[in-house]
């Protein structure tokens, strides 16, 4: 498949999955959840802006008190900075910690027997999006969802053009992108989830340049299939891409 011309931006991923009303009994622990999932997983990435406090707030189901009381524990954590003014608001500061060793060996043992469960669980979830996605493709017209072909194709452009310290996160939108055009949000917050799970794992290990390149083929492998709308390819190229992430992370931590 020839990578199609994509000039490279920022182009945001939707929060709405994640940003569903919080429960009531736990609206402070909950609003910090998830905003330190939206910061660990790069959709907004360091030096961006969270959406405006009015929306987070109504998205969430909170009141503003409950988001400050919130986005002030992580300024205090350098997760976020407050800026006032017109161009002011909540940017993200975080920045991912280099690989460690000493850290791949406590993550080791703190995540070792669930490793496996979550790959199980994240296969289970990524392939079925891809099969999803591959029948919306075929069941319409070659000029229809213009709009979500372009963002696929323009995902799958980030990824493959990242360097080696914006990988993961470009890496994490591609994949969480093919959930999120299948129209789900039950599916998008599954995905979310899935990819949260292992994360931790993710980040602990090194972006190795070799795989990078093997990467770039299946990814292109994945979003040909389903922009064809052939579910069957879609789910096995999703299913050989999965298999070895799960065989460097059991390689490293094993």
């Amino acid at each position: 498949m020839a990578r199609p011309e994509v000039k490279r931006q920022e182009r945001k991923i939707d929060l709405s999955a994640l940003l569903r009303p919080v429960r009531a009994g736990n609206a402070f622990e909950e609003t910090v959840e998830r905003l330190l999932t939206i910061i660990k997983l790069g959709l907004v990435a360091p030096g961006e802006r969270f959406p405006a406090e009015r929306e987070l707030a109504a998205q969430l189901g909170i009141s503003r008190l409950t988001l400050r009381e919130a986005i002030s524990e992580l300024t205090k954590a350098r997760y976020v900075e407050s800026k006032r003014g017109r161009t002011g608001g909540t940017f993200v500061i975080y920045t991912r910690p280099a690989p460690d060793v000493s850290e791949i060996r406590r993550l080791a043992v703190e995540h070792g027997e669930g490793l496996t469960d979550a790959l199980t669980f994240r296969f289970a979830v990524e392939t079925g999006a891809a099969d999803m996605l591959a029948q919306h493709f075929a069941a319409c017209d070659a000029g229809e969802d213009c709009v979500k072909r372009k963002m696929l194709l323009a995902r799958l452009a980030d990824v493959t053009s990242a360097g080696l310290q914006d990988y993961r996160r470009l890496d994490t939108l591609f994949h969480l992108s093919v959930a999120e055009l299948t129209g789900s949000s039950l599916l998008s917050t599954a995905s979310t989830d899935a990819r949260m799970r292992l994360n931790d794992l993710l980040n602990a290990i090194p972006v190795l340049k070799l795989n990078i390149t093997h990467t770039a083929g299946q990814h292109a492998a994945i979003v040909g299939a389903i922009l064809r709308g052939d579910p069957d390819q879609a789910r096995t190229a999703v299913a050989e891409h999965l298999a070895g992430t799960g065989a460097l992370l059991r390689g490293f931590l094993g």
